[in-house]
């Protein structure tokens, strides 16, 4: 059996350099188990109520960001089926200089991964779909543009606008 799934990394950046990533994962089968986007009666200020699944997930994003130096979730949202994140990764040598030879997307996807155990293993069972989307954020632009697309992924749910919407 063939098989046929693409791999979204770039070959000519250097995944062993330090920098931020904007990353999806989904939950299997799409199933809206994380959190609730509700309206306030402003249609431009939703919020994301979590469920029991969500809280989990919150819970060991902050956990993982107080446990681990070389990489934080910056931003993040909770989605009803999917969860968008802004990774910083900041890898020192033994010196405390910059950069480290683990290459950059071998300790964002080590992130993700125990991310997403530390969640099934509470959970009681696996939620998720098999790995994540990830984009380099580039440059000041780029990263501001995903910081406001955090922010109003919620809304774009509300109104049915968000891609994983279901």
């Amino acid at each position: 059996m063939k098989n046929d799934r693409k791999l979204p990394r770039l070959k000519e950046y250097d995944y062993s350099s330090n920098g931020k990533y904007f990353v999806t994962f989904c939950v299997k089968d799409m199933k809206c188990v994380l959190s609730m986007i509700v309206g306030s009666g402003d249609p431009d200020a939703p919020q994301v109520r979590l469920s029991k699944e969500g809280k989990i997930v919150e819970n060991n994003i902050t956990e993982m960001n107080k446990r681990y130096s070389e990489i934080k979730i910056e931003k993040y949202v909770i989605m009803p089926n999917h969860i968008h994140l802004i990774v910083s990764v900041e890898k020192t040598d033994s010196c405390g200089a910059s950069g480290s030879p683990l290459p950059t997307n071998s300790l964002v996807s080590r992130h993700i991964g125990t991310l997403k155990r530390f969640c099934n293993k509470q959970i009681g069972g696996n939620i998720w779909q098999t790995g994540f989307y990830d984009h380099i954020i580039r440059d000041d632009d780029d990263y501001i543009y995903h910081l406001q697309y955090i922010d109003e992924n919620p809304r774009k749910w509300l109104i049915g606008k968000d891609k994983y919407y279901s």
